[in-house]
């Protein structure tokens, strides 16, 4: 009989998500439904006493019938996540210094306790940042916040997308075409809002015809949804409007993937989604990927299920 896992997510409150697209919900369920034990905790809840990694944690249920999903918080207690066999870093972006400090601290678990992602490979692999280890996969590419040298690339490059380096879900990204004269605008409300740099590549004009999510599980595809910008827009991220549609992995999407494949396994970045337009790479996404639901709705591919079979085998359970 095979032995039942002590899972906690740590994740936004239930509450806040549109659940019938969520993966965080669907990997949740799918381990619900092989009867192991999943709790759930918010980054607020994680406590760190005495070098010990505790968290406020409650049992949820979670239901899914007639295409509406569901759930029911338990009571919370506190918890010693140590006692737990895995805890799934599944803390929505934006990387900020909360994320951070949060993969500091899951980073002191022990080794029994298995993070999907490592921690200490997520903070040190921002998607935008991480992606230009494979900078000949990509689009031509600037991340800066001097001002001269962006003009310079848009000069070089004349149609440009502008994107905040730890955005996500398509948020603040801007298509600047080469007479836009609200270029100059752009740039000086992103450094007021922030002193971070600004991510600056040569636009694709490819996105028109999508956007690909592939989804890696321990550096191997398993399974794709290609999105579609709507009319008018250039960005194609689900969460501003984008639609989804059935694809196939085309000869250059295969040699994308086999080329960071090794880099994820080494990584321990278990569970990845990579973001391509036409021939280029352009991110890849390890904190929390989604997607899965998408590509089960066209493809019949349940990544869910190969997610817990590959945990299990891992854990040897």
């Amino acid at each position: 009989m095979k032995k039942k896992l002590k899972i906690a997510f740590l994740m936004d409150p239930l509450e806040s998500l549109d659940l019938k697209g969520d993966t965080t919900f669907a990997l949740a369920y799918e381990a619900q439904k092989r009867n192991h034990k999943i709790t759930h905790f918010k980054p607020s809840d994680l406590i760190l006493k005495s070098n010990q990694v505790l968290a406020n944690i409650c049992k949820i249920e979670l239901f899914s019938k007639n295409g509406i999903d569901n759930f029911k918080y338990n009571n919370r207690k506190l918890e010693l996540l140590s006692n737990f066999d895995v805890v799934m870093m599944r803390q929505d972006p934006p990387f900020d210094l909360s994320y951070i400090t949060a993969t500091h601290i899951l980073e002191k678990l022990p080794n029994s306790t298995l993070v999907v992602n490592n921690p200490y490979e997520v903070r040190n692999a921002p998607e935008k940042i991480f992606v230009t280890n494979f900078s000949e996969l990509m689009p031509k590419t600037l991340i800066s916040k001097d001002v001269s040298i962006i003009k310079s690339f848009r000069d070089e490059y004349k149609d440009i997308i502008i994107k905040p380096l730890y955005g996500n879900g398509g948020q603040g990204v801007f298509h600047v075409l080469p007479h836009d004269e609200n270029f100059n605008s752009i740039l000086e409300m992103f450094f007021k809002l922030n002193n971070e740099p600004l991510m600056i590549q040569e636009y694709v004009p490819d996105v028109r015809n999508g956007d690909k999510r592939i989804i890696l599980l321990n550096g191997e595809s398993v399974g794709a949804i290609n999105r579609i910008p709507s009319k008018g827009e250039s960005r194609s991220n689900m969460h501003v409007g984008g639609k989804p549609e059935k694809t196939t992995l085309t000869s250059r999407d295969k040699l994308i993937c086999k080329t960071i494949s090794q880099a994820l396994k080494d990584k321990g970045l278990i569970f990845v989604g990579i973001d391509i337009i036409g021939n280029y790479l352009t991110e890849i996404n390890v904190t929390s990927p989604t997607g899965i639901r998408e590509i089960k709705s066209y493809d019949s591919i349940a990544i869910e299920e190969m997610f817990w079979d590959f945990i299990e085998k891992k854990l040897a359970i």
